[in-house]
């Protein structure tokens, strides 16, 4: 446990340094990665329970106009205090949605989770006067306990607060996924019913991961719009929500790693399509998902485990001399 936490703290330190030493463009692209893998893990974390959610712009958007509300009507600019709000705006979602979404199962909670992201949108296109319509809202650059920083210091400030909050996220899920609740999730996903005869709460369980799925949404909701600057209706939108579920699959749901990893990739793997396929970039993801589906079924993370293995085992011939 011990060498595990040694090399969480390592796997941070160097994130870190690797995102003040990277290019600004670069550093950007890994913020965004970071901020989104948060609702691609809350995804992966949903199918532990056997669901799959094609609503996770619904506590994206929250979070993300949480902030945008708070710098425009209330003077708040503080980049902690928009992180709080943010993922309260995600974790009240949930909360309202979260007793009827714990009661489906299958397709009709994916429908479902579907519908409340849609019914955000049309409010957030259709109520122009508060939301700014398609247009959406700015969001001013934000400070540090007070302080402002300079212009080209920013990036990387926002970076830094985007690794903390994912670090600390991961260790929660981490933890959560060890924990008795965690245990009980997953045997959901394998027989709902005999759950129920041990006398656990099925709803109260799958209740409590919603919540812990929101409040992540609306904190990366949060972390993307401040980097970003800008928010808009799109964030709800369905494509946004099914984006998230393709870095999902693309990255893997066998550790707390992969869904960042993914996230990771993706979003390097879109820029560099951008710029080399710009007409065909869509045909160029679909391409990669075959290729993933095809050879590796358990996502990049499978890979990298059966790199991991091999390694392992050549590393033990050549101790015993074989």
């Amino acid at each position: 446990m011990k060498l595990r936490r040694f090399g969480g703290l390592i796997l941070i330190a160097g994130m870190a340094g690797l995102g003040l030493l990277l290019p600004g463009w670069s550093r950007f692209l890994l913020t965004l990665a970071l901020a989104r893998g948060l609702l691609v893990l809350g995804v992966a974390l949903l199918m532990q329970a056997g669901l799959v959610s094609f609503g996770q712009g619904l506590f994206f958007a929250a979070g993300a106009y949480a902030v945008g509300f708070a710098a425009r009507d209330l003077g708040i600019r503080d980049a902690g205090l928009g992180v709080a709000l943010g993922a309260g705006a995600g974790l009240g979602i949930a909360a309202l949605t979260g007793p009827l979404l714990a009661r489906y199962r299958g397709i009709f909670f994916a429908m479902l989770t579907l519908a409340f992201s849609m019914i955000l949108y049309g409010i957030l296109v259709k109520a122009y006067r508060i939301t700014g319509g398609t247009d959406g809202l700015r969001i001013p650059p934000p400070t540090f306990l007070g302080w402002s920083l300079p212009e080209e210091h920013l990036g990387s400030g926002l970076y830094l607060l985007t690794l903390a909050c994912t670090a600390v996220m991961v260790f929660l899920i981490f933890r959560y996924l060890r924990s008795p609740l965690g245990y009980t999730v997953r045997a959901i996903r394998d027989n709902e019913v005999r759950v129920e005869y041990l006398g656990l709460s099925v709803s109260r369980a799958l209740y409590i991961t919603v919540l812990l799925v929101g409040a992540m949404g609306g904190l990366g909701g949060a972390l993307s719009a401040m980097s970003v600057g800008h928010v808009d209706p799109n964030l709800a939108y369905w494509t946004t929500s099914g984006e998230f579920v393709f870095v999902a699959l693309l990255g893997g749901t066998g550790n707390v790693f992969a869904p960042l990893a993914g996230s990771i990739v993706f979003e390097f793997l879109r820029t560099y399509a951008y710029k080399y396929i710009p007409y065909t970039w869509q045909m160029g993801l679909g391409l990669v998902m075959l290729a993933i589906v095809g050879f590796a079924p358990g996502g990049l993370w499978s890979l990298y485990e059966l790199i991991a293995r091999r390694m392992s085992g050549w590393t033990w011939s050549w101790k015993r001399g074989v």
